[in-house]
Formats: structure tokens, C-alpha cells, sequence
């Protein structure tokens, strides 16, 4: 499937600019803070927390009306069951991200709007190993979401989610990265790597509306909630989700050769970095080995650093999903690691995943 390059233009155009500066006043000023006479917060207090709300409150104001509520129907007719979720509008020309798990095996899609506008919708493309799906409406002129950037997170950084959460529309809930580098396994059983866990309140029908940062960038597509857990909840990295929007807007399928492991990024040291010749201070750890797979086959370990595959550098796990999409399935390639401090070289023969 072929789409144009503005369409895709808007879909993977990632975030630019620098974050700007504020003063507060002239250097090495003070102000008194002093605890109101019942004892309750501060003026100090009070401008943090103002700070903090108006933080959410643009994020919500900027993202919402791109936040769609889907609607499953799972066989044609009015005696098909229903699902619901959410997604996010990528581009003006309607198509939007969500996950697989929202319309997998859905026969009818609809699209609500904040602003009540319905469509029906088309599936373009779904990845189960991502958990990640692209539908689209037929329509001009729709409200869209900016890209960020999810490699640029840290731990403990304000995030929101903005989404449909048991179909109460456009809900929004705040919170903070837990971790990141976190492995998932999806519903399909394949484990999603380089996952952002939060602790942002999330429910069944949050699914595929988006995770954003203090400045309204989409920096992850809100996956998955461990039930009877608190404070516990997963994203799939907006990076990833930007590869994979390419894949399926392109050609219907993420086109790739696997490996079979999940991993993880992991940064080194500069001793390390300078040993190994690497031009990114970060390489891939395995996190997991899937038994049977071709890693397994070729007796890659959990543990091992990936550093290079054939002569290309991986810094990431994007860069090792990259590398493998262009990799043809059947085609040995060495894999180069470091084992207990020691460097070797394992050839592989990728599988077709």
C-alpha cells in the first residue's frame, strides 16, 4: 500500500526546537516563604502547584481534540459484539494510531471526535509484536497530535494520558515515568521491547490514546495496565510507534526479520564505549532468549551486549528492529556482542517474523 509523502510527512515528522527559558527574577534573589497563619500551604506552595496545573491543563488543551474514542464492532450486522478504545489523529488526511489490541478482529470501526464529529473507519495495518495498529478516516482537515521524542525520557519526568477510559470520553490522568527499558510481552505472546512503565491511572478502553510530555508531544501509545496492581501501566515507545506508522502506512505489514529475543537499551561507560569503538554511548542488552528462535539457535544469551550487527552500529532497540527490517529473512548475519567482558561474534540466521 502506497501513500503520499505529505501524508507521511505528517506521520513521522518528529519534534524540533529547543526547550525555551524562563526567569524568575534577578540572580542570586530570594523570596521569603512563609506558612499561612492556619497552617496550610505556602505562597510558594501554591505557585508550584499552579505550575504544575497549567502544565496539564495546556497539554490537555493542545492534545484533546486529536484523542479519538474507536468503537469495534467484531462481526458486521447488530449482533456482533463490541470493543472500544482509544488512538490518536497523526495526520490532517485521518489516520490515527492506536493499538492492535483495540481493533484486532474488528469487521466495523468508528471514530468519535471530541467534538462529536462520527466516521467510519478502515484499517490500514496492524503489528501484534508491537502491539500497534494505523486506521483512518475519510475526512480533511482533522486536529493532529505533535511527535516526540521517547529516547530523549528520563525517569521521574511528568507524563499524561489522555484517552476513553471505560467510555468515559476524553479523560485525562497524570503522572511520572517509572522506568524505562521495560520488556512486554503482548497479547500475540511476542515481547515488546523498550517499553515506558508510568505510573499514570489507567482502564480498559485508555488502550492506544496517547502518553505525552509536559510540552504536548505524544511520546508513547498507552498499551497495557496491570489489573489489581496501583500506579503500574505501560506505553510503547513513540519512536518505535513512528517505524512501525512508516511499515504500515507503506505497506500494509511491518516488513522485518527477527531475531527472537527481547531486549533492551542499556547505556555504557566511556571506557567501554571507547573499547568497543562506538560512536553512541549505549548498546542493546538481551533481556530474554525465545526458545526455538533463531538467537536461540545460534546460542545468544540473556545478558549479552549487542554493539553491531554485520558492520552497522546498535545503540538501540530501534536500531536493531531497523537493521532487521532490511535484513532478508534466511540470511546469515554476525551478530557482535560482548559476553562477560570478552567480545565475540555469532552468526544468525534471522527468522520471518
Amino acid at each position: 500500500m502506497r501513500r503520499s509523502a505529505e501524508s507521511l510527512s505528517y506521520l513521522l515528522h518528529p519534534a524540533g526546537g529547543a526547550s525555551g527559558g524562563a526567569s524568575g527574577g534577578a540572580a542570586g534573589e530570594s523570596r521569603p516563604v512563609r506558612e499561612t497563619d492556619a497552617g496550610g500551604p505556602t505562597a510558594a506552595d501554591t505557585e508550584v502547584l499552579d505550575a504544575y496545573s497549567r502544565a496539564v491543563m495546556g497539554v490537555a488543551e493542545k492534545v484533546g481534540p486529536a484523542v479519538v474514542a474507536i468503537g469495534v464492532r467484531k462481526l458486521a450486522g447488530r449482533n456482533g459484539s463490541e470493543g472500544s478504545g482509544s488512538g490518536v489523529i497523526l495526520s490532517p488526511d485521518g489516520f490515527v494510531l492506536t493499538n492492535n489490541h483495540v481493533v484486532e478482529g474488528g469487521a466495523e470501526l468508528e471514530v468519535v471526535l471530541t467534538d462529536g464529529r462520527t466516521f467510519a473507519a478502515q484499517l490500514v495495518g496492524t503489528d501484534p509484536a508491537t502491539d500497534l495498529a494505523v486506521i483512518r478516516v475519510s475526512d480533511g482537515g482533522l486536529p493532529t497530535a505533535e511527535l516526540g521524542d521517547s529516547e530523549a525520557l528520563r525517569v521521574g519526568q511528568l507524563v499524561i494520558a489522555i484517552g476513553n477510559p471505560l467510555g468515559f470520553q476524553s479523560t485525562v490522568s497524570a503522572g511520572v515515568i517509572s522506568a524505562l527499558g521495560r520488556s512486554l510481552r503482548s497479547q500475540s505472546g511476542r515481547l515488546i521491547d523498550n517499553v515506558i512503565q508510568t505510573d499514570v491511572a489507567l482502564n480498559p478502553g485508555n488502550s492506544g490514546g496517547p502518553l505525552v510530555d509536559s510540552r504536548g508531544r505524544v511520546i508513547g501509545i498507552n498499551t497495557a495496565m496491570i489489573h489489581m496492581a496501583q500506579g503500574i501501566s505501560f506505553a510503547v515507545p513513540i519512536d518505535t510507534g513512528r517505524w512501525v506508522v512508516s511499515e504500515l502506512v507503506m505497506h500494509g505489514k511491518v516488513r522485518r526479520a527477527y531475531l527472537g529475543i527481547g531486549a533492551q537499551s542499556r547505556p555504557v561507560n566511556r571506557r567501554l564505549q571507547h573499547r568497543l569503538g562506538l560512536r553512541s554511548p549505549s548498546v542493546v542488552e538481551v533481556a530474554a532468549v525465545e526458545p526455538g528462535g533463531p538467537a536461540a539457535g545460534a546460542g545468544l544469551q540473556r545478558g549479552d551486549l549487542i554493539y553491531a550487527l554485520g558492520e552497522a552500529p546498535v545503540a538501540t532497540v530501534d536500531d536493531l528492529h531497523r537493521l532487521l527490517t532490511r535484513w532478508p529473512a534466511g540470511t546469515s548475519v554476525e551478530v557482535q556482542l560482548l559476553r562477560s567482558g570478552r567480545q565475540e561474534r555469532i552468526a544468525v540466521v534471522p527468522g520471518r517474523g
